[in-house]
């Protein structure tokens, strides 16, 4: 890309410094959040956590000190103020013998003092963050072995660093006990590893990691500070799920009383109770922030009706026997009046957004005009921690929507329409050609009318991806909605757009993006389903395969064939059909699979064996694709 002074960053313009004038003359006045963010602190944060083998700060609170004094106009007001709270960081009490460690991760971790020693509640996202947490917990408290961990649903920032805490030699000896609620483990692997690639590189958009920190860039998630740069990403199976609210366990003499919360803020999720410390973890179905029906990294849509009711649930099964509540992410709130507030505002939220998105859509609107119309009612804006900053109400009112009638909003005219590519060239051909389309959009630009340049420009960068001053435009105009918005992933997105168009696609690797410590934890029957995943299906057209596979170390047994570009696989059985049996250990199998290791490779270590017409197995392994992180996303 050129290095003009066109493409480097801007400040804001006057329209935009004007308009977080104007956003933060509307702000609550409530100030009590500054005083909780600060309660219970027991130590700050020694420093940086630095990279094992690379040495370089993979988490650094020191890099956002800039978040010190007024908002620049460059940020948002209130996002500027909810990056602020978040940069409180360090080893909290909650109450005596509950503990947490916030700001060391987007995530915080929960330390659970037991009887002989600690339950742990999400391990953060990655081993290295959640062992320096683990540090700073015995440097200030007694040193004690961790007995249980329990994740509370199934996002990579509530188990990845298992490995950083525990060891899986004593889950299997049975010293350390796992529990996680029923489906975790499918619901964790579907949207880390079969969507795995997609997902982490619209992550790169929605989480900021490759922005500068500073006030023209990078300055929180809104559901914590950032992600952990380059963390080693583990999993450790549960062994012991929950599947019915009202279950009650005695974890090291701490008795829990568990809510299961299916398809709320994950598939798999729970929260749960401590009746003898008056503790609630709502585990992230509450947080300071309203939260996403959809997240814009991708996932399946959320069922707002349902959170909103597990939500009333929870308040009506422990509320009156709670003083505490504190959650996944964030701050706790203390006192029973006070978290009973917090909780019914929550579930209040979420049932707005889905009740008023069915009623405006039985009107006859569409996703996008309900979108515009719907605005919370007072008694919700005024509450801080139903703001914007991680999930809209903007973009949750189209998740409800495609929840109920999908994609398509029954105009005949949006059916089949045009590739990105396909209509920009029309478009910007029947607007007169690019030179006009940019002088007219320079004319908005100037007038402040950024979203519609956003989406006029767009037309010519795909129209032709070379037009130097379409993405000087389009970044310029990026970077504005980016400093206005008070969602830290709508940020962001504007952000790394603007930096992609000015600098180009950074080279992101290639390969799985999953680790073999995760993929240790799938059954063989995931790891089959991430082979469908692979294939290339048009290639694999006209091809008949049959594989017998034996999991030696599982004692397992599978047919695996290839038919009509599809994959399919058949548990307990071989078939006379199959042309080759391979046998291999479950570790070979995932590092197969996931392309971490070829045939050749898996050979030469000598764990497998191939009996057989080998031609089959690699003719089936050649059908594999392998995945760039490099796509493009503002170009074609």
């Amino acid at each position: 890309m050129s290095d003009d002074t066109t493409m480097a960053r801007k400040d804001a313009t006057d329209v935009t410094a004007a308009a977080n004038r104007v956003a933060a003359g509307r702000l609550p006045s409530d100030t009590s959040d500054v005083d909780l963010v600060r309660r219970g602190l027991i130590a700050p944060l020694a420093g940086p956590v630095l990279h094992p083998t690379l040495g370089f700060p993979m988490w650094d609170q020191g890099a956002f000190a800039f978040l010190e004094g007024e908002p620049t106009p460059t940020v948002h007001p209130s996002l500027w103020r909810q990056a602020q709270l978040n940069t409180v960081a360090g080893l909290f009490e909650v109450v005596e013998g509950i503990y947490q460690v916030r700001g060391i991760d987007i995530s915080n971790v929960t330390f659970v003092a037991g009887e002989t020693g600690w339950i742990v509640i999400d391990p953060l996202s990655s081993a290295e963050t959640a062992r320096a947490a683990l540090d700073l917990v015995h440097a200030h408290l007694p040193e004690r072995p961790v007995v249980a961990v329990i994740y509370t649903h199934s996002h990579v920032d509530h188990f990845g660093g298992v490995r950083g805490i525990i060891d899986e030699a004593d889950v299997v000896a049975g010293k350390v006990r796992v529990l996680a609620p029923t489906g975790f483990l499918r619901a964790a692997i579907s949207e880390n590893v079969n969507a795995g690639m997609v997902m982490n590189r619209r992550a790169t958009y929605m989480y900021g990691p490759l922005l500068p920190r500073d006030p023209q860039g990078h300055v929180d998630c809104g559901l914590g500070k950032a992600i952990p740069l380059l963390g080693t990403v583990g999993l450790i199976a549960p062994t012991e799920e929950i599947a019915t609210t009202g279950t009650e366990l005695v974890v090291d003499g701490v008795r829990i009383v568990f809510q299961y919360t299916p398809d709320t803020e994950a598939p798999a999720e729970m929260n749960f109770f401590f009746p003898d410390q008056r503790a609630l973890c709502m585990a992230e179905n509450c947080s300071a922030v309203l939260h996403n029906v959809y997240t814009l990294r991708g996932a399946q849509i959320r069922d707002a009706l349902g959170w909103s009711k597990y939500i009333d649930e929870a308040i009506e099964r422990f509320g009156a026997d709670t003083d505490v509540v504190f959650t996944s992410h964030h701050w706790p709130r203390w006192g029973r009046d006070e978290a009973t507030a917090y909780l019914a505002a929550q579930r209040d939220a979420y049932r707005f957004v889905h009740d008023q998105t069915l009623r405006l859509a039985n009107h006859g609107l569409t996703a996008v005009e309900i979108a515009e119309e719907l605005r919370f009612p007072p008694e919700l804006e005024q509450c801080w921690f139903v703001h914007d900053y991680y999930g809209t109400l903007n973009h949750n009112v189209k998740a409800v929507y495609q929840r109920y009638l999908g994609w398509f909003d029954a105009n005949p005219a949006h059916l089949h329409p045009l590739t990105p590519v396909e209509a920009a060239v029309r478009y910007v051909e029947f607007m007169g050609g690019a030179d006009e389309v940019l002088r007219r959009a320079r004319a908005s630009f100037e007038a402040g009318d950024y979203r519609w340049v956003a989406e006029v420009v767009n037309h010519v960068v795909f129209a032709d991806p070379t037009n130097a001053e379409a993405r000087a435009l389009q970044a310029d105009t990026l970077e504005q909605l980016g400093y206005q918005a008070e969602s830290g992933p709508w940020r962001d997105f504007y952000l790394t757009g603007a930096q992609e168009l000015r600098t180009g696609v950074p080279p992101l690797g290639s390969g799985m993006s999953t680790t073999v410590d995760v993929m240790r934890a799938m059954t063989t029957e995931m790891l089959l389903d991430l082979l469908g995943v692979r294939l290339d299906g048009p290639s694999a057209a006209g091809r008949l395969l049959g594989v017998n596979l034996v999991v030696t170390d599982r004692d397992e047994r599978w047919f695996v064939a290839v038919e009509r570009g599809a994959l399919r696989a058949a548990p307990g059985r071989h078939d006379a059909a199959a042309t080759v049996t391979v046998s291999l250990a479950h570790l070979d199998l995932a590092r197969l699979a996931s392309g971490h290791v070829t045939l050749d490779q898996l050979e030469a270590e000598g764990g497998s064996r191939i009996d057989g017409r080998r031609e089959t197995l690699v003719e089936l392994l050649d059908l594999l694709d392998q995945f760039s992180m490099g796509f493009a996303i503002v170009e074609p």
